[in-house]
């Protein structure tokens, strides 16, 4: 049974925005569930949902009276999804040739949660994904009302609608209405990223599985333009995407370090808003010391800020550097990397991010290859 939930695509370059933190919410989708059979009863209807309402791309785009935009978004999408096997060595199935309309922006919404001075998520356990910081549903409202449960327990909480969804394989899953709204790139690079979930996916490790897929995604986002005669994504914005991210990572830290002072509550509260402030200011500068007119952040800054709403952040690149690296090792050939990085996978943890950490260490000044 596949279960919604978030799956974060990797560094999107020129992503739309706060589209980073969507996805982050939308591409594990088999990695998420409640205990209870209710919950288990609304993932198979939404899951069943969206299974009985595919629609084959090759039979939209044959239709003349089909609408045009959407014949050649979907046009463009499956050559990607061709170029994703045929070049990138990708799993070639009927994934992503399938188009559902979902006639609601959404396709899940996620709740996070942690504890009022905790910036460690409220984790939860199922048999297939391991733990996973969120819980997913189909419905808004039935988001809203676990949210409120973990609100009545005194958590800080955070609701994050997800345009994307991923089964990691279980089903065919197709393309969503809600994806279109994206540029051809950002949908394009989804498609490679939640491949790289089916075509390998280790169970309770976010960093790696993360990490992994945003490598192919941004690689194989520079391959397929290059393919097609057009040049690098503009790195402008990507870097103010990865300057805001280490902010949010910093007042984390920041956070962290205060609550681990276990001050009075009257104390820590006003001490962990303050943080808040203190960031805004940080971000006010950083801004405007060289953004022009990328205001991309200004309403996720001044909206209410608690721990819940930076649980997201940084956790799907933690080793894209070490994978950017092992790709380089292996001189570019995707059927190689793949097959080293399922030697990776077969590594106990403690190993497992050992090489990693070594092969990150690497990637700035190669030096001999790590490779076995």
């Amino acid at each position: 049974m596949a279960m919604p939930g978030p799956c974060l695509p990797k560094r999107l370059r020129g992503a739309a925005p706060m589209l980073r933190l969507l996805l982050i919410t939308s591409t594990g989708v088999a990695a998420s569930a409640c205990s209870t059979l209710r919950y288990y009863a609304h993932v198979t209807h939404g899951e069943l949902g969206l299974l009985a309402a595919r629609m084959p791309v090759a039979v939209i785009i044959a239709d003349p009276a089909a609408d045009a935009k959407l014949r050649a978004r979907l046009q463009q999408a499956q050559a990607a999804r061709a170029f994703a096997s045929d070049h990138l060595a990708l799993p070639r199935n009927r994934s992503y040739t399938s188009y559902v309309d979902l006639g609601r922006p959404y396709v899940t919404w996620n709740v996070f949660a942690t504890p009022e001075f905790s910036v460690d998520p409220v984790t939860h356990c199922f048999p297939f994904a391991g733990c996973v910081a969120y819980l997913g549903f189909f419905d808004r409202a039935r988001a809203e009302r676990a949210e409120k449960r973990f609100v009545e327990q005194g958590d800080d909480t955070a609701i994050e609608g997800a345009a994307a969804y991923s089964t990691l394989g279980w089903f065919a899953d197709p393309i969503l209405s809600s994806m279109l709204r994206w540029s051809d790139d950002e949908l394009d690079g989804v498609i490679f990223h939640e491949l790289a979930h089916q075509q390998l996916y280790v169970k309770g490790d976010t960093a790696f599985n993360e990490s992994y897929a945003s490598f192919v995604q941004e690689q194989g986002l520079l391959e397929w333009r290059a393919e097609r005669g057009l040049p690098a994504p503009d790195e402008t914005r990507h870097a103010h995407d990865e300057a805001f991210t280490r902010l949010v990572l910093d007042l984390r830290e920041r956070l962290r370090v205060l609550f681990a002072k276990e001050l009075p509550v009257d104390e820590m509260r006003p001490a962990k808003q303050r943080e808040f402030v203190d960031f805004r200011l940080r971000y006010a500068r950083l801004r405007d010391a060289g953004w022009g007119d990328d205001r991309r952040y200004d309403a996720w800054v001044a909206a209410p800020i608690n721990n819940a709403k930076l649980v997201p952040f940084g956790l799907y690149e933690r080793w894209v550097s070490a994978f950017a690296r092992l790709f380089q090792d292996v001189r570019g050939q995707w059927a190689a990397f793949h097959a080293h990085v399922r030697k990776l996978a077969l590594l106990p943890g403690a190993e497992r991010e050992r090489v990693l950490a070594e092969l990150a260490a690497r990637d700035a000044a190669p030096h001999d290859s790590v490779l076995h």
